[in-house]
């Protein structure tokens, strides 16, 4: 029997999780039960800085007060219908995110991956009704060390063993080049079968990294110069989190395709969207692609809110400022400890260092340990990186706190 308003202590809920859920995740042994803003706390009431966003998904910072007002009013009023009807507040949140981003349609999904799903689904039939590409022979492009989920068409996609190894056989018609390499991607654009390039425009979860300055913008010229669709995974980089709205923006480039999702709802549930213009849009039929949930009306007066409190906070603008306060104050860690920080990288507030160890190594999992004893939670990506991506709501004393203690855990780490 369940027992409402119970709360349960740190290990038992670990317990329980361990006895009845799979075991597809290694969290760091933290439990968490409450949210305000830039914080977390525990059971016990342990509170700690939150320096990972859900991924990115809780920009706005947590349990945000205009997002939840939104939620609580929608949810009292309706939240389902599925798209066997029209409801009243799809057309609104529609005409508000097109306008915003300057797309004429969008295509509303739950998840990051359905976004990324949708994408490609959509370059496709883009490919075979206006490109002319025969039918079963369209190619998309990706980079080497993407992640955009785990489903089958997102690991199919992967070079990281961890994510496809023993799920085959894999889906045809991708083609893997190295990221931030333009040489090869104007190769591979040479077959006329090719349909679209999917990048992230930094890659979050191999450890943002973050390609050369003019890459993106050289290679949606080399796609538009072949007839190919560019397609921005910015499920992570996206909604102010790189100093820009869009994390494309700071090179003046449009994607033809745009994927968005985590923080388009502040964390408060899964909405993910994917924006293009009528040429590639209407290339779906009724039938051919939807959701039960995709478009339902309390994700999106959420999504209208989340998006909202970006621009009245200004949170990009905050971005761009605080994150290089961060990545000076990295810098002068590393020059105390460059025999255990190799390099800081990021733009905006999403950052990570990179530990002078394999990526076999305990050490960068260590330092996340250190680091939640005193009170801030980052988790390392591909063994040896630490990823540092605060909610955007934080304030400057804020992340100078946040500074002193990973200076003070690393200074002191011994490995």
């Amino acid at each position: 029997m369940i027992q409402e308003g119970l709360t349960i202590h740190s290990q038992e809920a670990i317990n329980l999780e361990d006895r009845y859920g799979a075991h597809n995740y290694h969290p760091l042994p933290v439990v968490l039960s409450k949210g305000e803003g830039v914080f977390l706390w525990s059971p016990e009431g342990k509170k700690y800085y939150d320096f990972l966003s859900a991924y990115s998904a809780v920009n706005q910072g947590h349990c945000h007060p205009k997002i939840l007002q939104a939620l609580y009013d929608q949810a009292a009023q309706l939240t389902l219908t599925s798209r066997a009807f029209h409801n009243d507040v799809l057309g609104q949140y529609e005409k508000y995110i097109t306008e915003l981003l300057g797309y004429d349609k969008v295509l509303p999904m739950n998840t990051g991956v359905e976004g990324g799903e949708t994408a490609l689904k959509l370059c496709r039939k883009w490919a075979y009704t206006v490109k002319g590409v025969p039918e079963n022979q369209a190619k998309i492009i990706f980079v080497e060390g993407n992640f955009w989920g785990r489903t089958l068409a997102a690991i199919s996609s992967s070079t990281d063993p961890g994510s496809y190894k023993g799920f085959g056989p894999y889906m045809p018609g991708y083609e893997l080049i190295p990221y931030n390499n333009l040489e090869a991607l104007e190769k591979a654009l040479e077959d006329p079968n090719v349909a679209g390039f999917m990048v992230e425009p930094i890659q979050g979860e191999a450890g943002v990294v973050v390609p050369d300055e003019g890459y993106l913008k050289k290679a949606y010229e080399l796609c538009k110069a072949k007839n190919v669709l560019f397609i921005a995974d910015e499920v992570q980089t996206g909604l102010a989190r790189t100093g820009k709205m869009l994390c494309c923006d700071h090179e003046g480039v449009k994607p033809d395709i745009l994927i968005l999702g985590k923080a388009l709802s502040g964390g408060v549930l899964p909405v993910s969207a994917v924006l293009c213009d009528d040429e590639i849009m209407l290339t779906i039929k009724p039938g051919e692609h939807g959701s039960t949930y995709g478009g339902n009306p309390l994700a999106c007066r959420v999504a209208m809110a989340a998006l909202q409190v970006l621009i009245d906070e200004n949170l990009a603008e905050k971005a761009q400022k605080l994150g290089v306060i961060f990545r000076e104050r990295m810098n002068k860690i590393i020059e105390q400890r460059p025999d255990l920080i190799i390099k800081v990288r990021g733009k905006g507030l999403l950052n990570a260092i990179v530990i002078n160890d394999s990526e076999e190594s305990p050490t960068a999992w260590n330092i996340c340990l250190n680091l939640a004893e005193k009170g801030l939670l980052a988790k390392p990506t591909h063994g040896n990186i630490i990823r540092f991506a605060p909610p955007l709501v934080i304030n400057e004393i804020q992340l100078n706190d946040c500074c002193n203690i990973i200076e003070e855990v690393i200074l002191e780490f011994q490995k």
